[in-house]
């Protein structure tokens, strides 16, 4: 519950505060008096008298009713100070900075709910604990720095940590990127991220709030809420990008250790953060830098302009804006030999454009004037002007400026010269901009927004799925004995499941006599497949046989394939050619069935080249997935390689997440391979876990 209280006190009071700002208690009431808070600030001390210039009160006893208390005490008095203040001093929001509850103990646990059951009671507010605290333009509720610059339009910080916000803080304040406020959530059992983004999203006003949200997130503790309300607010004009730590194994323990809480799967946060719209990052310097660009009027090109007086620097900008297909046009003919003839002798107009080094703020100007008035195949700009001690900086970020605002293609300022130039740069800075010290740092964040699709349509794609069919097949399935995780299903329910999903299968036949597996090959024609059934992973086994070629070979292949541990029967397919796909599904708690496509056949497991999403999928979702691949290249074509069907394989893959939003009961599935064309892509081999 977030309320009044929490967000804009007319009284706070700091228990623990004190006179030594090395201390977090002293450091709150520092933040708080620094920020000019207006309300009235009460502090309990029973040592002290007074703490830089406030009166003090020896016991909360003496504390006249006050709205939001601070905590910064030890863990084993907070539950009774809680307690106290909420039942006797109508307090009414909580912010507790101390550590020592879940994320450490089942003790510090118990202490915890103890207070969560007080606020629930009185109907407070909780921050924390376990955290750095609330900054908000109305007061600075932290006992950390550095306090960045504050404003209504600036970027609304939500983080799971409060040391890493302070670390994102820090590399915000290098780039100049202004907040509106920053969330310390803590532990965050009550008031979590998801909580925060909901009372944005029901409380948003386009005019008053900021469009930019910016994550740092160790654990979705609600994957719905994160979903319904993050998609919601990108919906009505905001961007909001984020880091989801503890993506590897070890990164998940570590993230569970230090909260507290279960860590998410990687591939669930990846399809959740897709269907929402999410821009996903990776680091600190890459979720500034995206802040950043938030800051900068939208585009939708991906052909950038570089003006640069470094050759260096517009070269391995164009690397890496190029590695994100995006485009460094050449800029040829009479406008280009124009703007040289404009420029120093030995300027070069190409793309980028290099006005040496010796190239001043008049230069400067010439050169961006062109690109926005005279290129037309340039959307956007990007200017590298550092020093190398040879011009007048503060005469090139004046253009600069001007140019920021009078232009109609956005202008991506790059001053790399943070030390030599910091005066200069700070100036820029204070000026209302933004700074991208690196360049590729920048391209890099560029490429995550630009193939971070839109939030999906929530609708479910029924056409072509046999609803009522495939639910017949899951009841008619028997229930999983008591203390089961499940079952694979036999071969022809898993024909039948894909059948009933519109999904095109290889004609197949299953069974333990040879005579009718030899007169299946007969009549649909050689060469054919054969397939041991029994064994979950086929080929490990020696259990697939391809190019089978007549009836003596394959009787040969069936004695030796009854005899592998485990068989019950061998399939027969017909022999199909094409590209190898794969798509599988597997159940996530709380998130729902992820599914997951790639490039298929018996490296899908080694080269790890899949994409995710989380179903149902729309159309969009799956063309995001299949373009997200590092191995896109060869389901599109290449080298003379004809393309798969695209659409076809699309339309499978929202055609699996429909059967699996009706088949909850299924657990895990694998379509290993689909063999794909340019005409069709069929289904070869599946494996479905159910659990009833």
């Amino acid at each position: 519950m977030i309320n009044r209280q929490l967000l804009h006190p007319e009284s706070i009071v700091v228990i623990g505060g004190s006179n030594n700002t090395h201390k977090p208690g002293g450091a709150v009431v520092r933040n708080l008096l620094n920020g000019h808070y207006e309300g009235t600030l009460r502090i309990v001390n029973p040592k002290e008298d007074e703490i830089q210039g406030v009166k003090v009160f020896h016991d909360v006893k003496e504390l006249p009713p006050t709205d939001l208390a601070i905590l910064v005490v030890a863990a084993k008095y907070c539950p009774d100070y809680v307690e106290y203040l909420a039942a006797e001093k109508e307090v009414r929001a909580f912010i507790i900075i101390s550590a020592g509850f879940s994320e450490e103990t089942p003790e510090g646990a118990a202490k915890e709910q103890r207070i969560l059951d007080i606020c629930e009671k009185y109907g407070c507010a909780l921050i924390g604990p376990n955290c750095i605290g609330l900054l908000t333009r109305w007061h600075h509720s932290v006992f950390t720095k550095p306090i960045p610059h504050l404003h209504q339009k600036g970027v609304d910080f939500i983080s799971g940590s409060g040391a890493t916000a302070v670390f994102i803080l820090e590399s915000a304040v290098t780039k100049g990127l202004p907040f509106n406020s920053v969330w310390s959530v803590g532990n965050g059992h009550q008031i979590g991220i998801e909580t925060v983004l909901e009372y944005m999203d029901e409380n948003f006003d386009p005019e008053r709030d900021s469009l930019v949200k910016l994550l740092y997130i160790e654990n979705i503790a609600d994957p719905d809420k994160m979903l319904y309300h993050a998609t919601s607010l990108i919906r009505k004009g905001c961007r909001i990008a984020a880091i989801k730590a503890g993506s590897s194994e070890s990164g998940s323990r570590a993230a569970s250790s230090h909260t507290g809480a279960i860590a998410s799967s990687d591939s669930a946060v990846e399809a959740l953060f897709r269907k929402a719209g999410i821009v996903r990052c990776f680091s600190r310097e890459e979720l500034t830098t995206v802040g950043c660009i938030f800051t900068l009027p939208r585009f939708t090109g991906r052909n950038f302009a570089i003006v640069t007086h470094a050759g260096g620097p517009g070269v391995m900008l164009t690397d890496a804006l190029s590695k994100g297909n995006m485009n460094v046009p050449p800029l040829t003919g009479a406008l280009a030999e124009e703007l040289k003839a404009m420029l120093l002798p030995g300027s070069s107009v190409s793309n980028p454009i290099d006005i040496l080094a010796t190239g001043n703020a008049e230069h400067l100007g010439i050169a961006i004037d062109f690109c926005e008035q005279k290129f037309d195949e340039v959307d956007a700009i990007m200017v590298i002007f550092g020093t190398p001690g040879l011009v007048q900086l503060y005469s090139a970020y004046d253009v600069l400026h001007k140019k920021i605002l009078e232009c109609k293609k956005p202008i991506f300022p790059i001053l790399p010269s943070v030390n030599t130039a910091g005066p200069e740069v700070q100036e820029f800075l204070s000026r209302g901009h933004v700074n991208f010290s690196d360049e590729v740092t920048l391209a890099t964040a560029l490429t995550q927004i630009m193939k971070t699709p839109k939030p999906a349509d929530q609708q479910i794609e029924i056409h072509g799925v046999d609803v009522p069919r495939i639910r017949r097949i899951i009841d008619g399935i028997p229930a999983t004995p008591e203390g089961e995780k499940g079952s694979y299903i036999a071969p022809d329910l898993v024909h039948e499941l894909l059948s009933s999903a519109g999904i095109p299968t290889v004609p197949e036949f299953v069974s333990d006599k040879k005579e009718e597996v030899i007169a299946f090959a007969e009549k649909c024609g050689y060469p054919v497949v054969a397939k041991v059934v029994g064994p979950v992973h086929k080929s490990d086994v020696g259990g697939v046989v391809l190019n089978v070629r007549n009836a003596e070979h394959l009787a040969v292949e069936f004695d030796q394939m009854m005899k592998i541990e485990g068989a019950t029967a061998v399939m027969v397919q017909k022999m199909l050619k094409g590209r190898e796909l794969f798509i599988g599904a597997k159940y996530e708690e709380r998130f729902g069935h992820v599914v997951l496509c790639g490039l298929g056949g018996i490296f899908v497991e080694v080269l790890k080249d899949v994409s995710s999403g989380l179903a149902p999928l729309s159309y969009e979702e799956a063309y995001s997935m299949i373009h997200s691949l590092r191995g896109y290249k060869i389901i599109k074509g290449t080298r003379g390689q004809k393309g798969i069907n695209e659409k076809k394989f699309a339309e499978i893959i929202v055609r699996l997440s429909t059967l699996l939003r009706f088949a909850t009961e299924i657990k895990e599935m694998d379509i290993n391979p689909l063999l794909a064309d340019e005409e069709t892509v069929v289904a070869v081999d599946a494996r479905i876990l159910v659990e009833k």
